[in-house]
């Protein structure tokens, strides 16, 4: 609820390519968090990306 304040506000206040750009942001700081704590797999990321067979 805070991030879709933060980005309404960022909008009404500062534009829209801002708020893109704070959008994009706290996209890229969710994934390094994820990341960094271990609970995303960057190489079966990048594999899905590829199209490669996930272990189902």
């Amino acid at each position: 609820m805070l991030v879709g304040a933060v980005l309404a506000l960022t909008w009404v206040i500062l534009g829209f390519w801002v708020f893109l750009f704070v959008g994009l942001a706290i996209l890229v700081g969710a994934l390094l968090g994820r990341v960094v704590d271990g609970r995303l797999d960057v190489s079966s990321l990048i594999g899905a990306f590829q199209g490669k067979r996930s272990s189902s």
